[in-house]
Formats: C-alpha cells, structure tokens, sequence
C-alpha cells in the first residue's frame, strides 16, 4: 500500500480575453519570474501577428490546431529489469500531451534565431500549424524512439 495520499487535479483557469484552457495553460507556462502580464502580452501580440499573415482562420483556431498537431501519443520510459534498463513504449495521458506540447512550443521558440519572443514564437506556433518546425521534429523524434523500442511493449506495468 502506497504512503503517498492521492493527488487531485487542480482547477484549470480561463484566460480572461479569449475565455479558453488552454490559452491560459500556455500564458502560465510562457510567463518568467511571476511576470504573468509580459506572458500575456507576448501571446496577444502572436495572436495579432498571426492575424496579420492572413492564413484564413481566427488566431486562436491557428494556435489550438498547432499544439494539437504537436501532442505525442507514444512515448518512451526507463524500466528497469533484472540489471537492464529498457526504454518501454508506452501511451501519454491527455494532460501530459498537452503539456508536453505546450513546453515544447515554447522551448523550440526560445531556440529560434530571431528579434523578439513574440516573433520566434509566432513563427513556431504558424510552422507548428504547418507541420514543420522543431516541436513537429520533437514529437516525431519521440514517437520514432518508441517505435524502435516496440520489442520491450511487454516490460510496460
């Protein structure tokens, strides 16, 4: 019997211009040093950036299709058994695909050659959409390794 009590999910927020989860999700994990309005602020400005570019749909539909297209439904874990440590393919909980995706935008937004946060951003999240860009590269990356690995499938618990 685990000592550990069990851990409830915490109420999700809705961000107040766009009323949506994961808008507010993205603004929380974007902001730095408690500077939640600088987080807001850049994402706004992505939004009328990808405006600008025309692509025929509202931003926010632009933004939710590119951190779908960036969820991974597979990934790798470490087990170990009898001495060896096996990368075990195994399928990613709802919350944790959003997650990962989120923090992968984001990273691969910062890794970006380019002026400014809402700019190097902006462009992730429209290649994101495109399916090209580093989040797209990551995704697959990981979804690779755990196809590689689909021979350890029975070590999963």
């Amino acid at each position: 019997m685990g000592r550990k009590k069990r851990v409830y999910k915490k109420k999700t927020y809705e961000d107040p211009v766009y009323r949506d989860s994961v808008v507010a999700r993205f603004i929380n994990r974007l902001m730095q040093r408690g500077k939640k309005g600088i987080a807001e602020r850049i994402l706004y400005d992505v939004f009328d950036r990808i405006a600008e570019k025309k692509l025929g749909k509202e931003p926010i539909d632009i933004f939710k299709r590119a951190v779908e297209n960036c969820k991974p439904f597979v990934a790798v874990r470490s087990r170990r058994v009898g001495g060896a440590t096996y990368q075990v393919p195994m399928e990613v909980r709802p919350e944790r695909r959003q997650s990962l995706a989120i923090r992968w935008l984001i990273t691969y937004a910062q890794e970006r050659k380019g002026k400014s946060m809402y700019e190097k951003l902006g462009d992730e999240i429209i290649d994101a959409y495109n399916g090209t860009g580093g989040a797209i590269r990551k995704k697959e990356d990981v979804h690779k390794m755990a196809e590689a690995n689909k021979a350890f499938a029975h070590y999963r618990w």
